[in-house]
């Protein structure tokens, strides 16, 4: 579990609570919320890892919860503070991932980049609540310019895939 007192890191500060100074805060993970199940009985008792990339500087935030016995999960949201990002151009990106074990299995839940820093960038703006069921295999969504791979369904709308054949050529 992470600590709740907030890390310090060059410039950077991760902690899972939104800090009253919200100046130069990136949200690295939203909270996210939902109901996991296994061939549709409750994965009750499944662990649940999640690894956050820090923005900017080296290191990972890291977490974990069980579900119930009704398969709910909570996992709160991942902030981090870096000035350093508001000086000198940086690119954001951030690599989010989420493992399921249960029943001595290993399943990888969600795999993704963020590529906007505000909080629920993931579900464009709503709460990210999902349904995941771990027999299902990895589908991909692109959201909000990131790209995730899951084998959770949310209520968001994809960005529209833009095909290299469909661009104009030169002189077109």
């Amino acid at each position: 579990m992470c600590d709740s007192v907030p890390r310090v890191d060059f410039l950077s500060a991760t902690s899972q609570a939104m800090p009253k100074n919200t100046f130069a805060v990136d949200c690295l993970f939203s909270s996210i919320s939902g109901v996991i199940t296994f061939n549709g009985e409750p994965a009750e008792g499944a662990t649940i890892k999640r690894t956050v990339s820090k923005a900017h500087v080296r290191g990972d935030v890291r977490d974990e919860t069980k579900t119930d016995k009704e398969g709910v999960f909570y996992l709160p949201e991942v902030f981090e503070r870096n000035i350093l990002s508001r000086v000198l151009p940086m690119e954001f990106a951030v690599s989010q991932k989420i493992i399921v074990i249960y029943e001595g299995y290993e399943f990888d839940l969600w795999l993704g980049v963020k590529r906007q820093r505000e909080e629920n960038a993931e579900a464009k703006g709503q709460p990210l609540v999902v349904e995941c069921r771990l027999e299902k295999e990895l589908n991909q969504k692109q959201v909000s310019g990131g790209v995730i791979f899951s084998r959770c369904h949310w209520n968001v709308e994809e960005d529209e895939i833009i095909r290299l054949e469909d661009l104009p050529g030169p002189g077109q």
